[in-house]
């Protein structure tokens, strides 16, 4: 089937089954490959997009779900509100080790500075439990979070 689907401001059709992850129109069909897969079952969050701007696991949205929705990934991260603060402070502390997870943990951060422009650690941990790192970078990820509200 073909789908109009907006991605990053810019309407693109794409021919694949409507159940096809979101995740692969993104890197097979588009070539966006800065949305990353990990599980597949939506449990580790490096797939992590927005979906009219909520955090949303690309690896189990099925593509004929978000037709007249707007997708935001992390190419364009700096266009949306908090982006290029995060951006900047994950580099100003040195939050990557690996680096897989962190297009995921940045979504997620986004949306959470969206919601709550000045979180606590109990706000920060809540919203970023469904991101997992396998490097352990979790302070840096909470200090790079921190700095960019402020």
């Amino acid at each position: 089937m073909t789908f109009s689907v907006q991605i990053n401001g810019q309407t693109h059709i794409v021919d694949v089954n409507g159940d096809t992850p979101l995740l692969w129109v993104l890197r097979d069909v588009l070539g966006m490959t800065g949305t990353k897969f990990g599980c597949g079952q939506a449990l580790c969050g490096a797939c992590t997009v927005h979906v009219d701007g909520v955090p949303t696991r690309s690896c189990v949205t099925p593509i004929e779900s978000i037709v007249e929705r707007q997708v935001t990934t992390i190419e364009a991260l700096h266009t949306v509100e908090h982006g290029k603060a995060l951006q900047e402070a994950w580099i100003e502390l040195e939050v990557p080790q690996c680096g897989y997870c962190q297009s995921g943990q940045l979504m997620s951060a986004a949306a959470l500075l969206n919601e709550t422009p000045r979180p606590t650690d109990d706000d920060i941990d809540n919203a970023m439990s469904g991101n997992v790192c396998r490097c352990g970078t979790y302070q840096r990820i909470r200090a790079a979070i921190k700095r960019a509200s402020a």
